[in-house]
């Protein structure tokens, strides 16, 4: 059994690689490019609607101080109930699996399920971000009379930023990897691409696909990485203290 695993995994590679090759594959409504622009439809869209309803909401929570018990349990709620089974609910359910727009079928259910599942990350990292502000710091603005609206703007969301990001940065990967799912109820995405692999038992497509989503993922988790480090003042900063002591120390060493 060995033997024919080590001797099956350089044919798997060659035929993922002519998967891959293979124009067909890219084109039609069943192609890499058509299916990659759904799911990014769906991950955006998702993404974008859970932080318009859960990030206003978390960040004036932790201004105010309270409803950190409400950001724990919605985070554990969304930990514990499986999208897939909030997905099956509402395509045969309340919403159902009609076509919706350039979301195809059952778009507005794995719209619906995927947004639920964005917004514990989102939520609880807004909040904790608003909580985990120096005290004295916000006393301090306080002093120097700033209004609430002001202090929540100019203060503590700067400095709560790059928890806020994370938040975010954890949603947007969480998404697009789990809006393969969709396809489990004839939904878009790339994860039709996965499940017709199965149907025409060509593995080659099965594990094509699937790098695609793995690779983008990982894409998606390096850009806000980046993201979250250029927007976090503590570190933008230090870099430009770091510069500041450079030029310095130039000047310093010329004359």
């Amino acid at each position: 059994m060995s033997g024919l695993t080590v001797a099956r995994a350089p044919m798997l590679v060659g035929d993922v690689l002519d998967w891959f090759a293979d124009p067909a594959s890219w084109q039609g409504e069943n192609g890499i490019v058509n299916r990659a622009v759904e799911h990014g439809l769906l991950t955006v869209t998702a993404t974008l609607a859970a932080v318009l309803l859960g990030l206003p909401i978390a960040l004036w929570l932790g201004h105010i101080g309270r409803g950190g018990l409400l950001a724990v349990n919605i985070s554990n709620v969304g930990r514990a109930v499986p999208t897939f089974a909030v997905l099956l609910f509402l395509a045969i359910g309340p919403i159902g699996s009609a076509p919706f727009g350039p979301y195809g079928r059952a778009g507005l259910a794995t719209l619906v399920a995927l947004v639920l599942f964005a917004l514990p990350p989102i939520i609880t990292n807004a909040y904790t971000g608003m909580r985990e502000v120096d005290r004295y710091t916000v006393e301090a603005a306080r002093g120097m009379g700033m209004t609430g609206v002001q202090l929540l703007r100019s203060v503590e969301l700067p400095l709560a930023m790059p928890l806020v990001i994370a938040g975010i940065r954890l949603a947007v990967v969480q998404v697009w990897a789990t809006a393969t799912i969709a396809a489990l109820v004839a939904g878009p995405g790339l994860g039709r691409i996965v499940t017709l692999g199965f149907v025409r038992q060509d593995i080659a497509q099965v594990v094509g696909a699937a790098l695609i989503i793995a690779v983008i993922a990982l894409l998606l988790e390096v850009g806000m990485a980046g993201l979250q480090k250029g927007l976090d003042p503590v570190a933008r900063a230090r870099r430009g203290r770091g510069t500041a002591d450079k030029d310095v120390g130039i000047e310093a060493s010329a004359q």
